[in-house]
């Protein structure tokens, strides 16, 4: 038989996109045509998991492969050290001799110290990058390209993809900067998602049965939204079309509707079209936030699926698709209104679950569905494993390839660890947290220190703990740690967190068994 050529591989990352925000994953709030198309003509994950929910941990763990406590990248403010080892660079200096390049979000540091290493060529918006006519930044300087980031990061993926060496393998990694916050859409989806998306179940949470840490938070629809986030600041658009920005100074852009100081209020003028909003109660304020927050996140996931089908349309045309393993996640999960928050960093399941969807017609049959427990941490041996190159053993996770051909290992770890390293952070109030989920039951201790770390606020709250049972509770709305029916579960559960702790190398803070 003769031997197969190495894959090629393509990942695809956004930037917070939820998994109820893919059509595939049935949720009913949006179309996705193209993303589906990868379930259907691959396999869907219901369980990838993240194991820091926020951007600059997880894309370390992805580079890596290693936890944040392992590669140095605990928190949004942290650097990569570019000496690190990482999957490129496997990949790079392999037999296999796989060219290599990383366009789009990079977000694990500027500068020489920080920059990608690993690739052949890589092109990178500076922190979290713009929507309109976004600067890039690669070894050989600076550009800006006039235009909309998804379009403009396809754009240079395919080119690249183009003039690559056609005799060699080649291993993407294409960042999108969306759907992220403020949820700045193309034009020409303007008129989409017009119809009132249905309200979550738990938009108006109350918290009680929960961890201190879900009251405090500072992520909520109703009141933590501001003016930039909704759109109503000023015209949003390429500079060619709008001139220069009105006002682009965080501490206006950043201010809360209404102001914190006044959450009564329940009239105000849209800077952007003059329109007049008046509200009778705070419900129909909170409500209508709400739906435009959902309108603007959903009309820049649109751009996103149209580009993954540029991407799909152009391996097909060039012979690529048959030897192409495409896989699409996002770099955590996110609240669309969840308990009544947006944003992310918490170990509750719509932030905690990971959206992933992958195809490789050579070995993964079409529209099946894997339902046991990934990690990003995963990915890098992972790839590895389809590339038939070595896994390093300075690589924690796991390669997933067996799970993608349906023969899942008798002794697969169904089990993710999370730990969230920043301790309420000025902005959102998040707690520092770590935990575990297994295929029905979540563990969560909330030990709200912050070790030092910069930009954070000192600890001294009390310490608790969270069980979630999420067969029977699936919103994860009632703490069961307490209950007696479930003390056999909390000693089973903690177990399997400090086995994992150790196993990683991670260092508790809670009092062990």
């Amino acid at each position: 038989m003769a031997k197969q050529e190495p894959p090629n591989i393509i990942f695809i990352m956004a930037d917070d996109h939820a998994a109820k925000s893919i059509s595939c994953y049935g949720a009913g709030i949006n179309h996705t045509p193209n993303l589906d198309r990868l379930a259907n003509e691959g396999m869907l994950f219901n369980h990838c998991y993240v194991t820091n929910s926020i951007c600059t941990p997880s894309r370390a763990a992805v580079l890596c492969g290693t936890h944040n406590h392992v590669n140095g990248v605990m928190t949004l403010d942290s650097k990569i050290n570019k000496r690190l080892p990482n999957v490129a660079k496997q990949l790079k200096s392999s037999p296999q001799n796989y060219q290599t390049a990383m366009i789009g979000k990079w977000h694990l540091g500027e500068g020489e110290d920080h920059n990608p290493t690993g690739f052949d060529h890589w092109s990178i918006v500076p922190g979290q990058g713009e929507y309109w006519d976004p600067e890039f930044y690669g070894p050989n300087g600076t550009e800006r390209v006039p235009g909309y980031a998804t379009d403009i990061i396809t754009d240079k993926s395919i080119d690249w993809i183009e003039k690559r060496d056609k005799d060699r393998p080649f291993f993407l990694m294409c960042h999108h900067k969306a759907p992220h916050r403020s949820w700045e859409y193309d034009d020409k989806h303007k008129d989409l998602y017009k119809d009132p998306v249905r309200l979550p179940d738990t938009f108006t949470d109350d918290y009680k049965n929960r961890a201190n840490a879900a009251k405090v938070a500072k992520m909520r629809v109703a009141e933590d939204l501001t003016y930039n986030d909704l759109g109503i600041v000023q015209p949003e658009g390429p500079a060619s079309r709008l001139g220069t920005k009105m006002v682009d100074i965080w501490w206006w852009t950043d201010r809360k509707l209404p102001a914190p100081e006044d959450v009564t209020q329940l009239k105000f003028r849209c800077k952007q079209t003059g329109e007049e909003f008046t509200f009778s109660t705070p419900q129909e304020l909170a409500e209508f936030k709400f739906q435009r927050y959902m309108q603007r996140y959903l009309r820049t996931i649109q751009s996103i699926d149209d580009n993954v089908g540029r991407l799909l349309d152009h391996l097909d045309a060039n012979g690529l698709a048959e030897n192409t393993i495409v896989m699409y996640t996002s770099d955590q999960g996110f609240f669309l209104g969840e308990h009544g928050w947006f944003d992310k960093r918490f170990m509750y399941e719509e932030s905690f679950q990971m959206p992933f969807v992958m195809r490789f017609p050579r070995e993964i049959k079409p529209k099946t569905v894997c339902n046991d427990i990934i990690c990003n941490v995963d990915f890098a041996p992972t790839f590895l494993d389809f590339a038939n190159v070595q896994i390093p053993s300075y690589m924690q996770g796991l390669s997933f390839r067996a799970l993608t051909q349906e023969k899942t290992p008798q002794d697969w770890p169904q089990v993710a660890y999370h730990r969230y390293w920043m301790h309420r952070d000025i902005i959102h109030e998040a707690y520092a947290h770590y935990g575990v989920r297994d295929q029905r039951y979540k563990l969560i201790y909330w030990y709200n220190e912050d070790f030092g770390i910069e930009g954070t606020r000192p600890g001294g709250e009390e310490k608790e703990w969270e069980l979630f049972d999420c067969q029977e509770d699936p919103l994860e709305l009632f703490n069961c740690y307490h209950e007696p029916k479930y003390a056999d579960i909390v000693k089973e559960m903690t177990k399997k967190l400090e086995d994992r702790m150790y196993e990683i190398g991670d260092e508790p803070v809670h009092t062990r068994l």
